[in-house]
């Protein structure tokens, strides 16, 4: 169940914000942020099981993240990863508009995801569970767990209006978001469940923004600021199946560069 918020052209330094958490089995091996060995113009984690990855961005800025979407419809036993479609997209050199209309005859054959991804013109939305596949998105605020973008589940809204909060805020730090998003309280009694086919315990659970089993849980939680210059900022902050902290990256690129060093102010 990852959740992430998205501010879209609305901060006055930075064209694009994303604050994230990544939650999966503690078993599916993972490499951390990090420029990738075989796709330079990659910077993101890696899932290695399957070699793709839930968020990355390239040397030209562009950025992409995909969640699963969940449903009960069965997914064809041959489907793709579908985090193959962040490197898919960033490894070549089309726009997002055309990316995504390439996707759309082949995005029955995936099992549900949900797709946001950018270039230098606009930010788009993609989910193969929608009515329609894909739109452009206007500048604003955005929330996506596992359902439809800015589905109100309660811990999405709870993180959606912390980060706003966050937003409007005159000196707002990098620790206000990691504390937002490590917000690991149970929806209260009575919140709409987050899917029918769940055990009361498993939902309860699942309803914390940051995820806490020792089987399935909140991986990583990362923040991308990327200012319309190009410099941008990236930081993943790592977790252990009991929720401690297990490691921590912070990178910054300065504009025109593609050499991540250590991050600066904010």
């Amino acid at each position: 169940m990852c959740l992430l918020v998205l501010a879209w052209k609305v901060h006055p330094r930075y064209r694009l914000i994303v604050a994230a958490n990544r939650d999966e089995f503690h078993e599916r091996p993972a490499a951390p942020l990090a420029r990738w060995p075989d796709t330079a113009d990659i910077l993101g984690g890696r899932d290695l099981r399957a070699g793709g990855a839930w968020l990355a961005l390239d040397a030209a800025r562009r950025f992409g993240i995909v969640t699963n979407f969940r449903d009960l419809q069965r997914s064809p036993l041959d489907a793709p990863s579908r985090g193959a479609l962040i490197p898919g997209y960033l490894g070549g050199s089309t726009s997002a508009e055309s990316f995504l209309a390439g996707l759309a005859a082949a995005a029955q054959r995936y099992a549900g995801f949900n797709l946001l991804i950018t270039d230098a013109s606009g930010l788009w939305y993609a989910c193969n569970r929608a009515a329609a596949f894909a739109r452009t998105l206007s500048p604003g605020v955005y929330g996506l767990s596992n359902h439809f973008l800015d589905t109100p589940w309660p811990k999405l809204t709870r993180v959606r209006s912390r980060f706003e909060a966050w937003l409007a805020a005159p000196a707002p730090g990098l620790e206000e978001l990691l504390a937002m998003l490590a917000d690991r309280e149970p929806a209260g009694a009575g919140a709409e469940p987050i899917a029918a086919d769940l055990a009361p315990e498993w939902e309860r659970v699942l309803s914390a923004p940051f995820v806490l089993d020792p089987r399935y849980g909140t991986r990583s939680t990362t923040l991308a600021l990327i200012e319309a210059s190009g410099a941008a900022l990236i930081l993943e902050r790592r977790f252990d199946a009991a929720g401690a902290v297990s490691g921590e990256t912070e990178l910054k690129l300065n504009a025109g560069e593609w050499n991540p060093g250590p991050r600066g102010p904010l």
